[in-house]
């Protein structure tokens, strides 16, 4: 089953260039652009922070109730786990996991993989024994992933073709190359760089059948994303998958998991309980100022 939501075809070129919006799409890319540049700055004052792997800490224990009061049984929200892209670290999700903890989410974990991993597919290994410890640490049966750009597709590699979709409950993606992305052709020196390439074996893989998929997926993409190329690769399109495409119009790349309109729209993706065909129903796109 494909529920999708707010994947319109990019209009052509010559169509997006008219004169009459030429000047706003220059203003939002100037915006944009500065936006990613001060991220950048911010993020590579914080980026040591983040190398080594985080403490693992047991969830807080509930306070006791009084014997005068009564508290209605409420369901616990699963755990999160969020995955970085290349080249980076936990340290890029400082803010989106601080919004997270004070929207009620207790249990909110971060993996780092090495920069010298060369194979999505031994990063998803890691990740899947990394949620297996997870779910024994904390008792939940279920966790939510958040993964920007490659560590979005590390964590499908996971759901789809190493039976992820027992524990992964939504899978919300940030940028990530779903169908391969053609930016900086001489990065294809690096292995994992030419996995996220069109038509990779690994990309090849994912596009196979996957009957019966439990996972939902929810995908951040954005107009203004100089990573992705084209700029629909961010864009899910699986008739096997429950997935739901979200445009993102005003931000670029680095400033998806970190924007703040952006980080609401994931809590409410992590949140919502309906199906994926009513969620798509009601959910639209996030225009950034």
């Amino acid at each position: 089953m494909k529920v999708t939501k707010a994947v319109l075809p990019l209009l052509p070129l010559c169509q997006r260039l008219l004169p009459s919006r030429l000047a706003g799409l220059s203003l939002a890319l100037l915006k944009a652009t500065a936006l990613e540049i001060a991220i950048l700055a911010g993020h590579l004052l914080l980026y040591p922070s983040g190398i080594a792997q985080e403490r693992r800490t047991a969830p807080p224990l509930p306070a006791p109730d009084s014997p005068d009061t009564t508290r209605l049984p409420t369901e616990a929200k699963p755990p999160v786990v969020l995955l970085h892209g290349f080249i980076d670290n936990r340290s890029v999700f400082v803010l989106l996991r601080r919004s997270l903890a004070q929207h009620g989410r207790q249990q909110v974990e971060s993996l780092n993989y090495s920069p010298l991993t060369c194979d999505i597919r031994t990063a998803a290994e890691l990740l899947g024994r990394h949620i297996e410890e997870i779910c024994e640490r904390t008792g939940s049966a279920h966790v939510d992933v958040v993964g920007h750009s490659l560590g979005g597709l590390i964590a499908r590699y996971y759901v789809q073709r190493l039976g992820g979709d027992v524990r992964v409950r939504t899978l919300v993606t940030l940028g990530t190359p779903h169908s391969g992305t053609r930016v900086v052709p001489l990065a294809n020196a690096h292995p994992i760089v030419r996995q996220m390439r069109p038509g990779s074996a690994v990309l090849e893989e994912l596009a196979m059948p996957a009957p019966g998929c439990r996972t939902h997926f929810v995908s951040f993409w954005s107009d203004l994303d100089h990573i992705m190329d084209p700029l629909e690769t961010a864009c899910i399109d699986h008739p096997d998958l429950m997935a739901q495409n979200v445009r993102v119009t005003g931000v670029g790349h680095l400033a998806l998991p970190v924007h703040p309109a952006v980080a609401t729209g994931i809590r409410q993706a992590l949140d919502a309980e309906r199906t994926g065909a009513e969620a798509a129903a009601h959910a639209g796109g996030l225009t950034v100022a």
